[in-house]
């Protein structure tokens, strides 16, 4: 009995050992391919991740700077500070009339989500020094002022809150006179209108808002298909109206803007990069959950991918891209430009709080400091710069053309769409307007007003706004490069 045990016991025991030997050769001897066919769909991932930015490097366009030098004056020099600047009274109430209407098509595109849509907030919420006109005050006097009610915060995040002014603002002589010669690159708001209203760009921040479909892609489509000098035999890459979408039709269309001339070639790129901006906002602040009574907002990375990556955008990813940070490089420039106008002492960005006024001020005199320590930038003296004859009439061109960008901006059927929409736009045709007043802004008089070249509050805020926003796009670039990363 024992001995049959034994003997039964020995012989599972030889087999166990022997299974073991063969499962450990065959093991050993597999080893390389499996790794081989683990590493393979590592490596595809990683390609698919990183190729929003592989390309994305190096010299741009048009100019002498490269994007990692962007990349690092913006987010170690410029973004922490302009983010600061945005925060203050100043720079965070806006004045704009959302109902002027449409004046190409009906309006037909309606916000998915109520975050999308105006609450007013009581006038009591605007800052007294704002609401009551004397923001344009030059005097220092201006200053007396104090105890400055700020705004609450809004009942719902996300939704737009507002005040409808019943005043009138008081007419400060010196700074309301324009020159007739002065150049606008914006169809402005009526700041006295009824309808125009001040919000609080800290409660309405740009993000997603579901604004999409045939509403919103016939403002861009006008945008690019009436505005930016292109014939219509010339179809953008990607336009579904586009007969073909082949090879030949990306190809045709960028040989006809590398034949441009540089300004118009320009004003593409800007365009352009603006749009791109908006779209990353859009990517970073996106509806990711809603439940429970509360919105969760986030980056998205899908949605990233489907606007710039190589692949889904059919090379289009980088080149949108690159755009960003061109349109980066000439406001940058412009800043660099008016530095002069706002480090007179005569000029105070006022509000009625001196501590506050004085503060930022002081902020908005530290980021024109750094500015004026990059090495890079965009040289605007070669635009315009042919027969006198011939650049008057181009410029001319060039500014009508982008008016009519920001009357198309009264055609967004989304308001927060709308809002952001016109405060970038004015952003970037004040930028344009000083780099065109080059010659007002050097014969600026120290302690008077100046007739040649002024700017207007609402001009200022959507100079800075504007600014900020690009600089937000930039930094939320590096954000997604360590997602996509993270992923892997």
């Amino acid at each position: 009995m024992w001995k049959v045990t034994l003997k039964a016991f020995g012989v599972l025991l030889l087999a166990w050992l022997l299974g073991n030997f063969v499962l450990g050769w065959f093991q050993q001897n597999t080893k390389p391919q499996t790794q081989h066919s683990e590493q393979h769909p590592s490596r595809t991932s990683e390609s698919q991740d990183q190729s929003c930015f592989c390309h994305l490097t190096g010299v741009l366009d048009d100019c002498f700077c490269d994007v990692e030098s962007i990349d690092i004056f913006n987010n170690f020099k410029i973004y922490p500070r302009i983010r600061k600047l945005t925060e203050r009274d100043y720079f965070r109430y806006y004045r704009v009339n959302l109902k002027r209407p449409c004046p190409f098509w009906p309006d037909d595109g309606h916000c998915s989500i109520k975050d999308c849509h105006v609450e007013p907030c009581p006038e009591s919420k605007v800052p007294v020094g704002i609401k009551s006109g004397n923001y344009n005050k030059y005097s220092q006097a201006a200053n007396t002022m104090s105890d400055v009610v700020e705004c609450e915060q809004a009942k719902e995040l996300g939704a737009i809150n507002s005040t409808l002014s019943n005043q009138s603002k008081e007419a400060f002589a010196d700074w309301a006179r324009h020159d007739d010669a002065q150049d606008h690159f914006c169809e402005l708001d009526d700041e006295t209108s009824p309808d125009a209203e001040y919000v609080d760009l800290l409660l309405n921040p740009e993000r997603y808002t579901g604004y999409k479909g045939p509403s919103a892609w016939r403002v861009w489509n006008s945008i690019y298909e009436e505005n930016c000098f292109k014939p219509r035999s010339v179809y953008r890459p990607l336009n579904p109206l586009a007969p073909s979408r082949g090879e030949d039709q990306r190809e045709g269309f960028y040989t006809w803007l590398e034949g441009l001339c540089l300004e118009k070639r320009v004003f593409y790129r800007l365009i352009s990069g603006l749009h791109s901006s908006i779209n990353i906002h859009l990517c970073a602040e996106y509806l990711l959950d809603e439940g429970w009574g509360r919105s969760v907002w986030g980056p998205n990375i899908q949605e990233f991918r489907q606007r710039f990556d190589m692949a889904e955008t059919k090379g289009e990813g980088t080149r949108r891209l690159k755009n960003l940070y061109f349109l980066y490089l000439i406001e940058l420039r412009a800043l660099y430009k008016v530095a002069p106008y706002f480090e007179r002492a005569i000029v105070n960005l006022y509000t009625g709080n001196a501590q506050e006024d004085g503060e930022t001020k002081d902020l908005l005199l530290q980021i024109f400091n750094e500015i004026k320590a990059f090495p890079m930038h965009f040289d605007e003296k070669s635009m315009f710069a042919g027969h006198k004859l011939e650049a008057k009439t181009l410029k001319e061109e060039f500014r009508l053309h982008f008016k009519n960008i920001s009357r198309i901006m009264d055609c967004v059927g989304c308001s927060k769409c709308r809002l952001w929409g016109k405060l970038q736009t004015q952003g970037l045709g004040t930028a344009l307007k000083i780099l065109f007043s080059e010659k007002e802004i050097k014969n600026l008089p120290e302690h008077s007003p100046s007739k040649g070249f002024q700017l207007t509050r609402q001009e200022i805020v959507a100079l800075m706004n504007g600014f900020g926003r690009l600089s937000t796009s930039i930094y939320q670039l590096h954000h997604f490069r360590q997602l996509l990363k993270e992923k892997r």
